[in-house]
This record gives C-alpha cells, sequence and structure tokens, in this order.
C-alpha cells in the first residue's frame, strides 16, 4: 500500500524540514520512498509544498490531484490551495494560524484565515484543526509548528509512523540543543488529548 502525502505552508515554517523526517523514518524501516520539494520563492512568505510517497510501486515522487491520503497543512490559505489533492477518504491536518500575506496587509484585504478553515471543515470529512499559534506559545517557540502538526498527524493515526520513530529520525537530522524542544512539540497533541 502506498501513502500519499502533501505538506504545505509557507517558507519559513518547516515545511520542508518535516517532509525530510518523513521521508527518513521511511528509509529507516526500509520503506520505499520518494519526495519532491516545490520551495520557488519561499524566502520567508512564499507558497511551499512537499509531495511524499511512501511503499511499494512508486514510479515518481509528484501526487496526481485527488490521491493525497494526508495533507498536512502549515497555514489554513495553503492547504485550501491545494486541497484538490486530497481524496475523498483523505485527511487533513491543518494549523488554524494565518500568515498574511505582504500583499493583503497593504490592500487592507482583512484576510485571517478563519474563511480557509470554515471551508475546510465544509469539505473534508475527515479534518484536525490544530491552533498553532497557542501551542507554539505553550511549548515556547514560534519554530515548532512543522513538529506539532507531524505530532497531530501521528496521534490520529494518519502517518505510517510512531511518534518514536520520527523522534529517532529528528535526534540525527536536528541540532541537538533543539532535541528536546521538539519532542515536546511532537508530543503536544497526544498530551492535549489526555487532559
Amino acid at each position: 500500500m502506498t501513502e500519499n502525502i502533501l505538506l504545505c505552508g509557507i517558507g519559513g515554517q518547516g515545511t520542508v524540514l518535516a517532509s525530510k523526517l518523513l521521508a527518513a523514518a521511511a528509509m529507516e524501516k526500509g520503506i520505499p520512498v520518494m519526495s519532491a520539494e516545490t520551495i520557488g520563492m519561499a524566502q520567508k512568505g512564499g507558497s511551499v509544498f512537499s509531495h511524499l510517497r511512501i511503499g511499494e510501486g512508486i514510479k515518481t515522487p509528484a501526487l496526481r490531484k485527488g490521491t493525497a491520503d494526508l495533507i498536512i497543512g502549515f497555514e489554513p490559505g495553503e492547504a485550501v490551495r491545494m486541497i484538490d489533492y486530497l481524496k475523498d477518504s483523505g485527511s487533513v491536518v491543518v494549523s488554524s494560524t494565518p500568515v498574511i500575506p505582504v500583499t493583503a496587509v497593504l490592500s487592507g484585504s482583512g484576510y485571517t484565515g478563519k474563511e480557509a478553515v470554515e471551508y475546510l471543515r465544509d469539505n473534508v470529512k475527515n479534518l484536525t484543526v490544530i491552533d498553532g499559534a497557542a501551542a507554539c506559545r505553550e511549548i515556547g517557540s514560534p519554530k515548532v509548528l512543522n513538529m506539532v502538526l507531524l505530532g497531530a498527524a501521528l496521534n490520529k493515526k494518519v502517518l505510517p509512523f510512531t511518534a518514536d520513530e520520527i523522534k529517532s529520525v529528528m535526534q540525527k537530522r536536528v541540532k541537538p540543543q533543539f532535541y528536546e524542544l521538539n519532542c515536546l512539540a511532537l508530543d503536544y497533541a497526544a498530551v492535549q488529548e489526555r487532559i
């Protein structure tokens, strides 16, 4: 069975690192994996998305529309932009916290992300919404949203890995001084569910 995962967000949110950790976890388990990132104009503010395919018989890293088992959306508008990739039975894990584009600020458009989250609520059967800003505040760093969202996906059992498997590859790929903080973020959703 092949798992098709799409991660999307804004430059600087850690989308590519999250994708690389998932790919590394698959390799550690001996599962074939292919990935491709599109980062374009992603230096802090541009769209970033990663296609990740895990399993036997993969010929290309690119997902076709309507085939994603999971979309992890680091920004609600970006998740809406990629929703055509989700298959009917697929799941979405998304942060409700918007990253307001400069163009929206300059034009006074009033984008808050709420309309994107409502669109997802109306159109996705298996949706998990995380208040990313609140989670990052509680953990103590604005740079752990990627691990919070990965943890939420792990908690919902929509990834073919355990938290320990992700922590194992994280230990090899994240600077030692940030490892514990990232582990806290990865465990955030599971801890919140137990409270």
